[in-house]
């Protein structure tokens, strides 16, 4: 049990970067728009990712460095296309996530100005992150991660035993505009469980949760814990989807395009649902789920780029310093910030968007998806890993499967008409 404390937390931090908008945002509305029948999609996703999430955990275990090292001593190649796509990526996703924090925290403290409440929550993010304490980050998570969880399920309860409040059967398919169906499959999974590029961090937190605690865990304890928070993500995952469904399926309801319209139309299905007496619990759980996963990309971004500077920067032979490094991790918190303040700025101005801002990260972090899964099975064969840490054949049949899923989805996705109009559109 000890040893299970020791290693226990990289996992969680996981979960709670994936239970934010690909769960709260993505899930509910495909529940909500499309009943049981977007589940397979979400199924697959999350069995064909796994493989490519568990790598950066396994990779570190064995090595005691990060995946994102793995790339460089693969070739500059690989290191060089994942730091386009870190750069591509994270300002993206830092504003999708912060800008959809931020209606929560609106509905949450009466808030009227979105741009303050977007720098609220970011100035706090990077108050809590700005000591590069990863003791903190991990005991926050934890606590973090029990009010969704146990809210989640609370709420989920509630809504299977009030009942469905649509009149269509869940799995109805009379009713869906197909072309629409298809072109929503690709945000959807894109971030399903999360984007498939982050499984960087599940190996940077890795290395930070030995060093933190002082123990080397075996692989079975590493992997045990980074299980617990997949198939947790997983089957939360499962629960939006039903909650959406119950609650929103064949009735008349539908998401608005801002992020204080989505929150406060969320939270106000809940309390017409359960009553007003939920409405507090269902707002500090929103809250709480997003602001999790803003201070868990907020962190995951910041030790990619700094592990990428730290690479570039210093010769193999040596070691940059602890203070260097969280001189790095600083600036990098900074610049996300304030690029991604900008990014939401810039947005506002479009009545719609909010869902633009959210088609486009999720798509491109889905269209990326099969050449970061490519590079991730490279680092776990046997030329860079020891025998005892490479992966089982299952695991590694199931790699190859899940990289041609990944790379049919984002071709079919690319050869659509009007995929960019969709994007750049609710």
């Amino acid at each position: 049990m000890n040893n299970f404390l020791k290693t226990l937390g990289p996992g969680i931090l996981f979960a709670s970067t994936a239970i934010g908008v690909s769960h709260l945002v993505q899930s509910t509305q495909a529940g909500a728009n499309y009943g049981f029948t977007m589940l397979w999609a979400i199924l697959l996703a999350n069995l064909f990712k796994y493989p490519f999430f568990e790598f950066g955990s396994r990779y570190a275990n064995a090595t005691g460095q990060s995946i994102i090292d793995g790339y460089r001593k693969i070739g500059r190649f690989p290191f060089f296309l994942y730091i386009l796509i870190t750069l591509v990526s994270m300002f993206l996703v830092t504003a999708a996530v912060g800008f959809v924090t931020s209606g929560f925290m609106q509905q949450l403290f009466g808030i009227e100005s979105t741009l303050l409440a977007v720098i609220l929550v970011f100035a706090v993010c990077i108050l809590i992150l700005i000591s590069n304490n990863f003791s903190l980050l991990d005991k926050l998570i934890k606590i973090i991660g029990i009010v969704l969880l146990l809210s989640t399920l609370f709420a989920f309860i509630l809504v299977l035993i009030k009942g469905k409040q649509g009149n269509l059967p869940l799995n109805d398919t009379s009713v869906i505009d197909y072309k629409a169906y298809l072109l929503f499959l690709i945000p959807l999974m894109g971030w399903m469980p999360t984007a498939v590029d982050l499984s960087a961090w599940n190996s940077l937190w890795t290395v930070e949760r030995i060093k933190e605690s002082g123990y080397h865990p075996t692989l079975k304890e590493t992997l045990f814990d980074f299980n617990l928070g997949y198939i947790l993500s997983a089957l939360l995952a499962i629960c939006f989807v039903t909650l959406g469904a119950f609650i929103m399926f064949g009735t008349p309801a539908s998401f608005s395009a801002s992020p204080v319209g989505f929150s406060g139309e969320v939270i106000s299905l809940y309390t017409k649902t359960f009553g007003d007496w939920a409405y507090i619990i269902i707002a500090i759980s929103a809250f709480s789920i997003m602001f999790g996963t803003c201070v868990a990309v907020f962190d995951g971004y910041s030790r990619a780029m700094a592990a990428i500077i730290r690479i570039v920067k210093t010769p193999a032979a040596e070691k940059a310093s602890t203070q260097q490094n969280n001189t790095i991790y600083r600036g990098v918190l900074l610049v996300t910030g304030i690029g991604s303040f900008f990014l939401i700025y810039a947005f506002l101005g479009d009545i719609d968007g909010f869902k633009s801002l959210i088609n486009l990260a999720t798509s491109i972090s889905f269209v990326m998806a099969p050449i970061v899964a490519i590079f991730n099975y490279i680092l776990v064969t046997k030329k860079y890993l020891p025998e005892s840490h490479l992966p089982p054949i299952w695991m590694r049949v199931l790699s190859i499967l899940g990289i041609l899923f990944l790379s049919l989805f984002s071709i079919y996705f690319l050869f659509q008409e009007n995929v960019i109009d969709y994007l750049l559109q609710a």
